[in-house]
């Protein structure tokens, strides 16, 4: 039975290390191919569990693997590895220093005097928690229900409703996911609809038709038409529709910004924009390297064609070029790493913005790739969701 043991617990070392460092190594790499993303996107998040992983792995060589040559290589990898994990570690305090300073920026020294206690009180008390890396972020039990609020050409759009437990009145907040205008359904992100309803919100997560069935204004088309159904049905869902604010995650926030900025748009307080497009045409121009998805195919898909085909196409569909008039304060969340929607062009929105005279923060998160938020416990997602909350109470509390 010992010598099993002496056999079996030196491999499980060695495959251990191995296993650390290649999970490890995705914080670094860039993913290629589309199914690599998901470790791309998963490794900075989960980095305090890889720390732990690859130190156990360290351990494991110096305690069970007894050839020097190969626990000298095991005992590397595991080094290497904790590295790459400390990366990401040791910028999360500097980081939430850079956040504070732009949230600040944007939206005042005293913005959070504006907060009402009671609301500040629910929120995170702090951007960044270990244990809710380890444990998750805290859930509490609200009202879910699913509506249908159309039928465009035969098609069944439906909408997920989060309600706080307490009968009420609440602020409407509209989520909208992403997918490359492709793929993609109302439940995804659920633990962030259900978080903030517990924080009093009304949330929406509303659904619209998908390329290439269906390529652009349709998918615009239908969240304007999800806007309105919320604010005829505002009563029945308890939801103030004076107090409406966007969010949207990649081609999601896209249509968010895009129905925001709308001229005839209806009353909307802010809008929050998780790494989505703003310029499409210099998306297309300008692909990211590596890239995954084939940004220039999801763009033809989406558009019918090429900037050089559909030029005007490109410029209405992008909401960069709607900054020419007063438009709602607008959040925008990169990620420095994103291989799918460049954190340039977020910077480049905010720079308009802001040369425009309009309210608007820029957050970008270093370590971070597209969707981050995937995690929800994730390094990156408390971060953004610390001050999402803030901008959110802000933007409906502001004096």
């Amino acid at each position: 039975m010992f010598s099993t043991y002496q056999i079996i617990l030196p491999w499980l070392a060695i495959i251990l290390s191995i296993t650390s460092l290649f999970l490890s190594s995705w914080i670094r790499i860039p993913a290629p191919h589309v199914l690599l993303l998901p470790l791309g996107v998963g490794a900075p998040e989960i980095s305090p569990w890889l720390f732990i992983l690859n130190l156990l792995s360290l351990l494991a060589a110096i305690l069970y693997i007894h050839q020097p040559q190969i626990q000298i290589f095991a005992s590397i990898f595991s080094l290497i590895g904790l590295i790459l994990c400390s990366s990401v570690l040791i910028k999360i305090a500097p980081t939430q220093v850079q956040m504070a300073v732009a949230i600040k920026k944007g939206l005042g020294e005293n913005y959070s005097t504006q907060i009402p206690p009671q609301l500040s009180a629910k929120m995170q008390s702090q951007p960044f928690s270990l244990v809710n890396s380890f444990t998750g972020i805290p859930l509490e039990k609200v009202r879910h229900k699913k509506d249908i609020f159309a039928t465009p050409a035969g098609e069944v759009l439906e909408i997920e409703v989060y309600q706080p437990p307490e009968v009420g009145k609440y602020p409407a907040l509209v989520v909208i996911y992403g997918g490359a205008w492709e793929t993609g359904y109302p439940h995804a992100n659920y633990e962030f609809n259900q978080y903030l309803a517990a924080r009093g919100y009304s949330v929406f997560a509303i659904d619209y038709r998908h390329a290439p069935k269906y390529q652009f204004p349709a998918q615009l088309d239908d969240v304007r038409t999800a806007l309105n159904f919320i604010r005829q049905h505002a009563a029945e869902y308890e939801a103030d529709p004076e107090n409406m604010i966007l969010l949207g995650r990649s081609s999601g926030a896209h249509l968010a910004m895009l129905a925001a900025y709308q001229p005839d748009a209806p009353p909307i307080r802010a809008v929050v924009s998780y790494y989505g497009p703003v310029n499409l045409t210099e998306g297309y121009n300008q692909p990211p390297q590596p890239d995954p998805l084939n940004i220039r195919a999801i763009l033809k898909t989406f558009l019918g064609g090429s900037p050089q085909e559909l030029p005007d196409e490109y410029k209405i569909a992008s909401p960069i070029n709607y900054v020419t008039r007063p438009l709602p304060p607008t959040l925008l969340v990169y990620a420095s790493r994103d291989h799918v929607v460049q954190a340039k062009f977020g910077r480049q929105m905010y720079e308009t913005l802001h040369k425009a005279g309009e309210t608007a923060v820029f957050l970008e998160i270093p370590w971070a790739e597209h969707a981050f938020d995937a995690v929800f416990n994730g390094v990156s997602n408390q971060l953004a969701l610390y001050y999402t909350e803030r901008f959110l109470a802000w933007a409906l509390f502001r004096q």
